[in-house]
């Protein structure tokens, strides 16, 4: 089967593949997008979360089928190596960053969360990355990070 969409802003294609693989099966393996992690592929864990048409999802529970002629970004997406987004650079300066396997899902979804609300809470904050798992950290720094990011956004 052939899966055409737009990731990241740019076109995107794939000869061949199998109708049950899933979206972070098509992204990782047939386009080279390394960041989303598989880890749980139950979608518990949140480290494979990703924008489908602008709704937060969990990649490992997708079809990738279901991509066809739709919208994906990616934690690449998001920023890039040379302007990285204001929540990637305070994950980077709060120290929330320890192994990175968890770092791209927290960072999408601290992202979706910054724009649906501006100005979070930390109760916010901890119920907006409830879905995403990190097993080397007691979190006060991905929290601390994403206040960091939500200052600077709004004072941008």
């Amino acid at each position: 089967m052939k899966i055409t969409c737009t990731v990241n802003g740019k076109p995107a294609s794939a000869d061949g593949a199998w109708a049950g693989e899933s979206l972070l099966y098509l992204l990782r393996e047939r386009f080279g997008l390394f960041g989303s992690k598989n880890a749980c592929e139950q979608g518990e864990c949140g480290s494979c979360s990703v924008y489908l048409d602008g709704t937060l999802v969990c990649a490992c529970l997708v079809l990738g089928a279901q991509a066809e002629g739709r919208e994906i970004v990616t934690v690449e997406g998001i920023g890039s190596a040379s302007a990285l987004h204001a929540v990637q650079e305070a994950f980077v300066e709060a120290g929330a960053v320890q192994c990175g396997f968890c770092t791209p899902g927290l960072v999408v979804a601290a992202h979706d969360l910054l724009k649906r609300t501006p100005e979070p809470t930390t109760v916010q904050i901890r119920e907006a990355l409830a879905g995403n798992i990190c097993r080397c950290t007691g979190y006060a720094k991905i929290i601390a990070a994403v206040h960091l990011a939500a200052a600077r956004v709004v004072a941008s």
